[in-house]
């Protein structure tokens, strides 16, 4: 007998407070950690939530969805104004190896925790999209910066907005390096060997390591550039500061001739 399940996540704040939601369900959790809380319900429904923002549900209908992510919305830090979304079907059929397809996976199990290696699977690709625009929005404006040396001379920028860039660059690794755990196997999948199989194969079929290595890369190319940047803005300080050095000495030698001849 085959049916079918379809996981659907939202990426809808930079963060999610888990103790807060935890206590406004106010019942008891499948699994639980200080990241990410999975809940079961009725008519083989799950939510599971993630400290990064993102929430995974299964077995809900879109107006279910857009209610339950409303209703945590107490619970949300700097919500997204437009929400990442994405699908994931699971095919089951009994006894099946497990196989993927381009937007599916056919396993021949399902239960809780085959559905929490798929939610984390997914909730972390939709984190990984997220990251993955911040990143091009930030290289982008470094060429921004680039392309003004290559046609003025000059970096346009001040330092207090300078400084503003660098501190948005490192929150975006830090974010990186919080919650994206590709590297990790989570701890369920330890001591059985299928949900361990069931998880690599995740992982490599939402190129998690790739996109992961994507992401790192081009953050690499703006911290490089940034480090240019930096020397940039400490040398027009630098000279910024011998110019009123120079012009202090010249008016302290004027102020001595005009003592001396007056």
């Amino acid at each position: 007998m085959s049916r079918s399940v379809k996981l659907t996540a939202f990426l809808v704040a930079n963060q999610l407070d888990i103790k807060g939601i935890k206590s406004f369900f106010e019942i008891k959790p499948l699994s639980d950690s200080s990241s990410e809380i999975l809940y079961g319900f009725s008519g083989n429904k799950y939510q599971q939530y993630f400290n990064y923002g993102v929430v995974v549900f299964s077995g809900y209908t879109e107006e279910e969805m857009k209610w339950n992510v409303k209703a945590i919305q107490n619970y949300q830090r700097s919500p997204m104004p437009t929400w990442l979304r994405d699908d994931f079907q699971i095919e089951v059929e009994d006894g099946r190896e497990t196989e993927f397809e381009f937007d599916a996976m056919i396993v021949g199990r399902l239960d809780d925790k085959v559905l929490r290696i798929a939610m984390l699977n997914l909730a972390q690709s939709v984190a990984l999209d997220q990251y993955h625009l911040v990143s091009e929005n930030l290289l982008t404006e470094v060429k921004g910066f680039s392309n003004q040396l290559e046609l003025t001379g000059k970096l346009k920028i001040s330092r207090i907005n300078m400084m503003r860039f660098i501190g948005k660059a490192l929150n975006t690794q830090n974010d990186i390096a919080e919650n994206i755990y590709i590297f990790d196997a989570p701890d369920q999948v330890w001591d059985d060997e299928y949900l361990d199989r069931l998880h690599q194969g995740l992982m490599k079929h939402f190129d998690l390591r790739v996109r992961f290595s994507e992401i790192e890369y081009t953050l690499r190319i703006i911290e490089d550039n940034l480090s240019v940047f930096r020397e940039i803005i400490h040398q027009r300080e630098s000279q910024l500061l011998e110019m009123i050095i120079i012009i202090l000495i010249l008016v302290e030698v004027f102020d001595l001739l005009l003592t001396k001849f007056l």
